[in-house]
Order: structure tokens, then sequence, then C-alpha cells
């Protein structure tokens, strides 16, 4: 018979898209949307941890980068990626983008995410504040809201448009869930817009990562990335390398 673990809401907030909550389960913190929709989850004594395989893969993308300096997130949640690509990675200077106020405020405030000099915080939609947005050596997309996937995850312009915000040999690293057949939603468009020059990293949440270089003429040396990783691996206290032997080129 197993007991079930107390559940204890921290911090509770509606705005113009619904409601934030903020809550504790043992050694962990969860960001939910809306009723019950899960979108963080933070291990208390570690906010650079990344529980989940999905964090731990967008890691991996990071990694494609030999020497990143600069990145931007579209979409902070409660920050546990920007966390880590700040504890690292060799950033200098990185940018986020996060549609609801509250939930950078509650970040900080419930879920351990540093007020770090090298971050800036914009509000507002990433559609509309990308064009303005500092061109970066990464760019994260995770923007998902209580109903799956924003519109964002599959609106041409945009996707191409964060594309062309990447540096020279720059890296777009974006969160994707998966349809019935594995493959990315959007498959049919991203393969038109990437010209099928991608990778793609499926993680067992059921998601694909998909990583996309700044030109057709970069290339992904997945020798350079699983060398990165096991470097890493001390510091992080964990390997990523079953993740980057399950990137496989674009389907």
């Amino acid at each position: 018979m197993t007991n079930e673990r107390e559940e204890r809401l921290l911090a509770r907030v509606e705005d113009a898209f619904g409601i934030v909550s903020v809550y504790e389960v043992e050694d962990y913190r969860f960001l939910e949307f809306g009723e019950a929709i899960e979108q963080s989850c933070v291990f208390t004594a570690d906010p650079s941890w990344l529980e989940y395989d999905y964090t731990r893969a967008m890691l991996v993308g990071a990694l494609c980068h030999a020497q990143p300096e600069s990145a931007l997130f579209l979409g902070l949640g409660a920050g546990t990626l920007t966390q880590a690509c700040l504890k690292f990675l060799p950033l200098d200077d990185v940018e986020a983008i996060e549609l609801r106020p509250d939930v950078p405020r509650l970040a900080m405030e419930y879920l351990g995410l540093d007020d770090d000099p090298r971050l800036y915080v914009r509000i507002g939609d990433a559609v509309e504040l990308l064009p303005s947005a500092e061109k970066a050596d990464l760019i994260f997309v995770d923007l998902y809201t209580d109903h799956g996937p924003g519109v964002a995850h599959l609106a041409w312009n945009f996707l191409e448009g964060c594309q062309q915000q990447l540096n020279p040999d720059g890296w777009l690293v974006i969160n994707q869930w998966a349809s019935d057949d594995g493959k990315p939603l959007g498959a049919a468009l991203l393969r038109g817009l990437y010209h099928r020059h991608y990778w793609e990293l499926p993680v067992k949440e059921g998601n694909v990562i998909v990583l996309v270089p700044a030109d057709l003429d970069q290339e992904l040396s997945l020798d350079e990335v699983r060398a990165r990783a096991a470097a890493l691996a001390p510091q992080l206290g964990y390997s990523l390398e079953y993740l980057v032997n399950a990137i496989r080129p674009a389907t």
C-alpha cells in the first residue's frame, strides 16, 4: 500500500490567460498552468537540476555549439533550463521572453530562479518580440500553454524568424510534441522550412526536440556533442550519453 504524497499549494494567481499555480511535493516544486497542467518541475535543493528528459535533451541541443556566449529563451517557465545553461555553459548574455508577467516573479520567489546579472527577462508575446531580440548563439523555443503547444510552434514565419535570429554557427532548439508516428508535430512544415537539414531527439515524455543549425552548410558532429556531454557529466550529476545516442536525422 502506497501513501499519497502530500501536495501543498504555495501560490496561485490568475491573469488574462488563466491560472498559474506553484505546488510543493516533498523535495520538488511544480509550476502549473490551468487545472493541474504541469509546466515545470524544480528540485528545490538544486534549481539547475534537470529532472525531465526533454529538458536534458534541450541541454544536449545547447552542446551542439562549441562555445556559446549568448542565448535566447522563448518561454521561461520555472527557468530550470535557463538556470542549467547559465551554470554549465560559458554564456555572457541571456535573454528570456515570457508571455505572462507572473511567471518570472513566481520563478524567482518560489522556484529558485536566480536574479543573475547575465539574464534579461522581457514580458510579452514571443512572436511580436522576436524581431527586437538580440541575435544569439542558441535559441530555445518552449512555448506551451495549458492547452498544448502555442501556435508559434507551427507558424512558418515565426520558426523562420527564429533561425534568422541565430548567429553564424548557432543552433535553434525546439521542444516539439510528437505525433502518433513519433515524428515531431508539424514535420511536413519543418521539412519544407529547414530543407530537411535538422536533427531530431525523441524523449520518453512524448516530445521530440528539434535541432536546427543556422544554415545549410552547418553539420552536427555527434562525436563532438558526445565529448562535451561526457566532460559535463561530473558537474551535472548525470550522463547525457543516452540522449546523444538517440539523435537522428530529420524524418
